[in-house]
């Protein structure tokens, strides 16, 4: 097994794409990229601790690529938002790919110039750390599967991410449960 933390706005919307995506087998949300020791959600809200929400993905690698995740990553939010994804707007809500090695950070910028040959906007998703990564709150947890079904923002945003993971990746989704 492999870890991938990429950051694309709100952890929930990301955390549920992820969860639906073949050889991904854990997705936390957390924090990372900023300068205050185990922040809180409040101040990561605040924009004041330089931290960005982000997933924490455990993923088997014989079932999907890093550069594949990392492509889903790019595909399924807009890497094109400074500092922003939608309402949320803050450098709490980032585009950002943390790489833990050199490989990854190599792939990292692979995928940004992918993503650019078909982006009509310039790409502004960043390469950041090495970090120090946080686990966000138990209730940010699995989100989408809880409380985000009856959450009017989850409902807006996150149907959309997933008809787009459907639709760009039909490949690495994973079977709809009955």
């Amino acid at each position: 097994m492999e870890t991938a933390i990429v950051a694309g706005g709100c952890f929930w919307c990301t955390e549920a794409v992820f969860r639906d995506v073949i050889g991904v087998t854990e997705v936390e949300s957390g924090y990372i990229g900023g300068t205050v020791a185990d922040p809180t959600y409040k101040e990561v809200c605040s924009g004041a601790t330089g931290h960005a929400e982000a997933i924490r993905l455990t993923y088997d690698p014989h079932a999907i690529s890093y550069a594949q995740i990392l492509d889903v990553f790019m595909g399924t939010h807009d890497p094109t938002q400074l500092n922003r994804q939608g309402n949320d707007v803050g450098t709490q809500y980032r585009s950002a790919i943390f790489p833990l090695d050199d490989d990854q950070r190599a792939e990292a910028e692979a995928a940004i110039t992918r993503a650019a040959e078909t982006s009509a906007e310039p790409i502004v998703t960043t390469i950041e750390g090495p970090a120090t990564w946080y686990p966000a709150e138990d209730y940010h947890q699995e989100y989408w599967e809880g409380e985000g079904q009856r959450n009017p923002y989850c409902l807006a945003v996150i149907p959309p991410k997933l008809m787009k993971l459907r639709k760009s990746f039909q490949n690495a989704v994973k079977a709809e449960k009955a």
